[in-house]
């Protein structure tokens, strides 16, 4: 009898995803909340012939290096800043990751930041659990900005930059784009306007970011964008941290350049206590919870684990970041 291929899952993750790979492989799961560290994971994976990670994970050539039997990486994410993809496409080992299950989630969240960023909803949660709500009303307090019949600037029209923009279209608002790739049948169908970037950044009432972390959009926003925006602009970003310069947001905010925003990621993660950015009441921060819905996370356990089992198997991928792979294999 056979023995099973040897895994290695860096998270628990959601039981019945567990469940299906236990059954196809001899698994063993990090028992512990903080993750391995890039040591702890080489010898980790050193004898194991695949492996399931999440963002925090570098999966790159010493790593691949440790595992010298590795078959597959399968990914607990949509993006794919953390992994080498190219290293692994040499060496012939598929990538697998996790679109298409998370975007309405992820789309909710940043609706979410966008509304409680405009009407100021952290801030004065904040106020009344202080103590600070003394009087009845006030018609001067706690003025926000208006979201429907605004402008909503999408960077990025991705699954989610799309969900994105059919949210905004249900308070009316008014929705342009920038991408890499245009998106006519989109443009039809939700009637978006596709426009330059300084030109969305000059309109935009709300600029939300959907832009995948690569060295071109490192700081994709920084000091220069953030003064091309509305004084009463809010600016959203469920993309990844570093997309957006921490230290030039921080003086946008503090300075006015722009009203507020809305976080779902920061750089670093996570974002140190003495963050200046903590120190402002016009930024709502929330710890990545972008696809933190039963339903979605679910999901992409499930179909990480359906990735990584086929990858053991030898099978192509449910969802595979580099396809090429499998050209290489068979030339």
């Amino acid at each position: 009898m056979n023995a099973k291929p040897r895994v290695f899952v860096t998270r628990r993750i959601m039981q019945e995803a567990l469940d299906f790979i236990d059954q196809h492989s001899d698994m063993e799961v990090w028992p512990d909340e903080e993750p391995p560290s890039p040591e702890e994971l080489r010898t980790k994976v050193a004898d194991a012939e695949g492996v399931l990670t999440n963002i925090m994970d570098r999966v790159d050539a010493p790593l691949l290096d440790a595992g010298t039997g590795m078959r597959v990486v399968s990914q607990l994410a949509v993006g794919l800043d953390n992994v080498d993809v190219a290293e692994a496409t040499r060496r012939g080992i598929p990538v697998g990751y996790t679109p298409g299950v998370l975007a309405k989630a992820t789309a909710d969240v940043g609706f979410a930041l966008l509304m409680s960023a405009a009407r100021r909803i952290g801030e004065s949660d904040r106020w009344v659990r202080d103590g600070q709500w003394t009087l009845a009303f006030h018609p001067l307090r706690w003025l926000g900005v208006d979201i429907h019949e605004k402008t909503l600037g999408i960077v990025g029209l991705g699954q989610i930059g799309l969900e994105m923009a059919r949210r905004g279209r249900g308070f009316d608002m008014r929705i342009i784009y920038h991408s890499r790739t245009r998106r006519p049948e989109a443009e039809a169908e939700y009637g978006l306007e596709y426009v330059d970037l300084p030109t969305l950044l000059a309109e935009a009432d709300f600029v939300s970011l959907h832009v995948p972390l690569t060295p071109e959009t490192r700081h994709y926003i920084g000091e220069a964008e953030l003064r091309q925006m509305k004084e009463t602009a809010v600016l959203v970003n469920v993309a990844r941290g570093p997309v957006v310069d921490a230290a030039a947001l921080y003086k946008a905010l503090k300075e006015g350049w722009i009203y507020a925003a809305g976080l779902d990621v920061t750089d670093p993660e996570p974002i140190p206590a003495d963050d200046p950015l903590l120190t402002l009441d016009n930024v709502v921060i929330s710890p990545h919870v972008g696809s933190a819905s039963l339903v979605s996370r679910g999901a992409m356990c499930m179909l990480a684990a359906r990735n990584l089992v086929a990858g053991l198997e030898g099978k192509p991928l449910v969802r595979c970041a580099n396809p090429e792979v499998y050209e290489t294999r068979s030339s």
